[in-house]
């Protein structure tokens, strides 16, 4: 058992009785993750600073039912994607077409940083051209390539089943693709 797994089910005991110095220490490890794991599912940062407040609010309410199966990152990362998924669900029916959609376009300088080498220039390329697929496609990729979700746990976050979600992630794939190979020829 590393140092790191030792130190936070530690903290972790720490939390459970009421140890707000152990919150706190537990809050500065995960926050940023858990930020961008909201961020880039809602694709708002206020609002995925809210999501992230209020995943950890409810992680430390909650922490009784931890129950160590997977480590406390997973557990933690599973609530912010949920809430995430929510909070971007309960926002779509609440507006039909954001202004950000329709005025949004990628520009050059957010894609490539002179100083940065080819291979962060390609995956900010890849992550900036995720933004333009469509909602699901975007959803079930960044899921599955950054967040690691296997097919059965992102059918169980999606609600949807099994077979939809390899489909989607299959169509996601080929829908980048195409869009990748569009913007390099």
């Amino acid at each position: 058992m590393s140092h790191e797994s030792t130190d936070i089910k530690a903290l972790l005991q720490a939390c459970l009785k009421g140890d707000s110095s152990a919150q706190m220490k537990i809050y500065d490890r995960y926050y940023q993750a858990m930020y961008n794991t909201a961020l880039r599912i809602v694709k708002d940062s206020a609002e995925a600073e809210d999501i992230m407040q209020e995943s950890f609010l409810s992680a430390f309410t909650k922490l009784n039912t931890f129950k160590g199966e997977v480590t406390f990152g997973a557990w933690l990362k599973r609530i912010v994607v949920n809430n995430s998924i929510y909070h971007y669900r309960k926002q779509q029916k609440l507006q039909e077409v954001g202004l950000e959609s329709v005025m949004y376009k990628v520009e050059d300088h957010d894609v490539a940083q002179a100083d940065s080498g080819s291979t962060e220039r390609m995956a900010q390329k890849v992550l900036e051209t995720m933004k333009q697929l469509k909602d699901s496609y975007r959803m079930s990729l960044t899921l599955h390539l950054i967040e690691g979700y296997d097919y059965e746990e992102i059918s169980e976050i999606m609600d949807i089943s099994y077979g939809n979600c390899r489909t989607l992630i299959s169509r996601a794939k080929e829908s980048l693709r195409k869009k990748m190979t569009s913007i390099q020829l």
